[in-house]
């Protein structure tokens, strides 16, 4: 079983010739409203991957239709509340290149109170994973609740913000960054058991209790590249969590975020696990 105490925005994706410099005033070809946020992408992609996640995050009144989009991809919304703020969003800009820029409001991301995040927790039993990122609040408060438990506490180390990084550092097991990320890191990471590090189409890079693995990318041409990163952690925690070894689970995960960057959008554009069984056997 898998916790994630994630955002949940509602994506504005504006497709655009390039990104606007300043002052400039740009006509975008394409817009889309949809689901997003990194915490959300991420509990998709467990879902679709075949994992159990429990999503922990809060809704203002504007974003309850983005629960049912949650529900449809298998995920457990049991601790998603509706509060008084409004909803996080994301204004994305969207190239021709595929390549993104992104604007984030946090709203009710940043609002959840701490007794919701203890009563989520409340029954998760040694060995579950708990899974954090930058885009929302209370993640030390709940990472002592992890540690008390016995559960083991991935970290999204985005956006990256090295005052939150310092914060939990010491109390995660996984790490998962870009290379921009991973630069800023530096030396940080020394003593976390697993390191997973993303490099576009470099590739990904893998170390667990010393051990490193490598992952190619699969060559494809990307429309959007929006949460592709949330989509390969998604896939890969889930993997780990049923017991895959490292080396497979890595290349399904790499499976899933080659097929999610083919189409537009973050959330929606995620794979299920028999596309993506399709995708390696052809």
């Amino acid at each position: 079983m898998i916790y994630n105490l994630g955002s949940i925005n509602i994506d504005l994706v504006y497709r655009v010739p390039h990104f606007p410099a300043p002052g400039e005033t740009l006509h975008s070809s394409q817009f889309t409203k949809g689901l997003g946020g990194k915490g959300a992408n991420m509990s998709i992609a467990i879902a679709k991957a075949g994992g159990a996640v429990k999503h922990i995050g809060a809704l203002g009144a504007d974003g309850l239709w983005l629960r049912d989009m949650l529900v449809d991809a298998g995920v457990n919304i049991e601790f998603i509340d509706e509060i008084n703020v409004p909803t996080g969003h994301a204004v994305i800009y969207v190239d021709d290149s595929g390549e993104n820029s992104i604007v984030l409001y946090s709203g009710a991301n940043t609002a959840l109170q701490e007794s919701r995040v203890k009563a989520a927790l409340e029954n998760a039993a040694a060995g579950n994973w708990l899974l954090l990122q930058n885009e929302i609040t209370l993640g030390v408060f709940a990472a002592e609740i992890a540690r008390e438990k016995g559960m083991k506490i991935a970290y999204a180390a985005a956006p990256f913000e090295a005052d939150a990084v310092s914060e939990l550092i010491d109390k995660v097991d996984l790490i998962a960054v870009n290379e921009i990320e991973a630069a800023q890191l530096s030396t940080m990471a020394d003593g976390v058991e697993k390191l997973l590090i993303t490099k576009g189409a470099k590739g990904i890079w893998y170390r667990d209790s010393g051990v490193v693995f490598e992952q190619d990318v699969f060559k494809v041409t990307p429309k959007d590249t929006t949460g592709a990163g949330d989509t390969y952690l998604g896939y890969f925690l889930a993997g780990i969590d049923a017991g895959m070894a490292p080396q497979p689970a890595l290349r399904r995960a790499a499976a899933a975020s080659s097929i999610q960057i083919t189409c537009l959008g973050a959330a929606t554009a995620i794979p299920d696990l028999n596309e993506v069984t399709a995708f390696l056997n052809d």
